[in-house]
């Protein structure tokens, strides 16, 4: 296993390797001014400092990691981490901060060999995951083209999973707790997925061997600690940070809409706005409103407008029933159902959560990576959801320079996971009507990119990416409400199984 682990991640490195010098986003500025933060300024004026629009709003430890990555990037170019330096782009800092990207996806590479070791049971499963995960296209396109650092965050995600799921070893649930509190402190959006982790933990180790209290004090232990650690030498300032962690004021969707329900709600508020305009309804209107790729609070003329606390008492609602089921139900005592669990609670959080970013597809889609070698009906979700969440990630990747890489790319991706999970499962896996919606998916680029000016040239700029956001968001919520059917349903069939494997018993033992 470890051999071919080793041979996938050269070769992806080295497709990562050529990307280097392809177009990146301003996420990129983004991370060269907390380079410059975390290196150039005292720790009081790291979540202060707004020289920059794009400040400092990730947890203490990313802010840390910045700053090892700072000690270094200095020898590359010292220019690179002035504050005052805005927007600086040099050969050697693209050179830098594309390798810190590369170099941290051992972690993820670490990760994948983790999982793999506690849930492939095979060689042939673990050879179809490590092929989805470390070869996933959308980590490759928001990672290595767009830029960011989610391979490694993911990396972190997949090895606190495996360690939690060893159940029967105290020390790996333990080290599992650790990782999932450092990711925590790391990126602070993972808080979606905790609710999997205290329930699997409650359930596997705490409510285990009758020694409730002493490990509910052990694990807290482990993660208040992190956090002290974490949140300790900016405690004077913790009103300042929490701000800039959670920044309400960004608005309900992102300047280009996830692919999820406000995708439909602010699809359904536009047509309505214009119907209403026309009747002569609506007279001061602007038109742009949640088109304007202006990242800023919005109100609906139509529909109600919706808050925070509406997203979040949705994303509970929606993540309470697989919780339930994974706390209280001894039937889901078994590590697919947490990951299960895990991959639906990320997909509720997209769904409904708040000012969510397209990107976020990816904390459902890595994890189901793992099933999706060892479970058919989750390799069905599984092609359809990263097809669906794949190509919502393309616009991002705007040049038009760009249109045939990506679109080879995602069809590479799309048309390798179908032949390789058919395969592997022995069968078909799509429905025809899956299948159709999937072989859409590639037109849906080409119309984005070509076919929206060629027919209605510079008008309308937003519908190509409402168009693609709407038709993806199908996708992905097809996937959710077919998910969560299954993770209900399955539980049936458990027990189903294990009545007529006890009348089956009784049978026999009368006869």
């Amino acid at each position: 296993m470890d051999g071919n682990l080793l041979q996938t991640f050269l070769l992806i490195t080295c497709i990562k390797i050529l990307l280097i010098p392809t177009y990146h986003s301003t996420d990129f500025e983004v991370h060269r001014n907390w380079l410059a933060i975390t290196h150039s300024l005292p720790i009081k004026e790291w979540y202060v400092n707004a020289q920059s629009s794009w400040t400092l709003d990730y947890p203490p430890l990313f802010a840390w990691f910045e700053y090892c990555l700072s000690q270094v990037a200095v020898f590359f170019d010292p220019e690179m981490v002035k504050v005052e330096n805005l927007n600086y782009v040099s050969p050697a800092t693209v050179f830098f901060q594309r390798g810190t990207v590369i170099f941290s996806d051992l972690i993820f590479a670490y990760g994948v060999r983790e999982t793999s070791k506690t849930f492939c049971k095979s060689l042939n499963n673990c050879e179809v995951f490590i092929f989805l995960s470390l070869c996933n296209i959308g980590l490759l396109i928001v990672d290595h083209i767009h830029f960011q650092y989610n391979g490694f965050l993911l990396g972190v995600l997949l090895i606190s999973m495996a360690k939690v799921s060893k159940t029967g070893e105290q020390v790996s649930v333990l080290q599992g707790a650790m990782w999932f509190a450092i990711l925590l402190n790391l990126k602070h959006l993972y808080l979606y997925v905790a609710p999997a982790y205290i329930a699997w933990l409650l359930k596997s180790y705490c409510l285990n061997n009758g020694n409730f209290f002493k490990r509910l004090f052990a694990l807290a232990s482990i993660v208040l600690s992190i956090f002290m650690v974490s949140f300790g030498p900016f405690k004077t300032q913790l009103p300042q940070v929490i701000s800039r962690l959670f920044p309400f004021k960004r608005g309900l969707v992102h300047s280009y809409w996830a692919a999820n329900s406000w995708t439909f709600y602010i699809g359904a508020e536009k047509v309505l706005s214009v119907i209403w305009k026309y009747l002569g309804w609506l007279k001061d209107i602007k038109p742009a409103v949640m088109t304007g790729g202006l990242v800023q609070e919005q109100s609906f003329f139509v529909l109600p407008t919706p808050t925070p606390i509406v997203t979040f008492v949705l994303t509970f609602v929606t993540i309470f029933p697989a919780l339930w089921c994974l706390l209280c139900k001894k039937s889901y005592m078994n590590s697919k159902y947490f990951v299960r669990c895990i991959v639906l609670c990320a997909l509720s959080s997209f769904m409904f959560g708040w000012h969510v970013h397209e990107k976020a597809i990816l904390t459902a889609i890595i994890p189901l990576c793992v099933l999706a070698a060892i479970d058919a009906e989750d390799a069905r979700i599984f092609i359809i959801l990263s097809s669906a969440g794949h190509t919502a990630l393309l616009p991002l990747l705007y040049p038009e320079n760009l249109f045939l890489l990506k679109l080879l790319l995602s069809l590479t991706y799309m048309i390798s996971s179908i032949l390789i999970l058919s395969i592997q499962h022995n069968r078909p896996l799509l429905r025809v009507y899956e299948y159709l919606y999937i072989t859409l998916l590639p037109l849906v680029t080409i119309y984005e990119v070509l076919l929206h000016k060629l027919l209605f040239s510079h008008k309308m700029p937003f519908l190509p990416l409402a168009f693609t956001s709407i038709y993806c968001a199908i996708g992905v919520t097809y996937c959710w409400i077919l998910y969560y059917y299954m993770y209900l349903q399955n539980n049936r069939a458990q027990i189903i199984e294990i009545a007529g494997n006890k009348s089956r018993y009784h049978k026999l033992k009368d006869t």
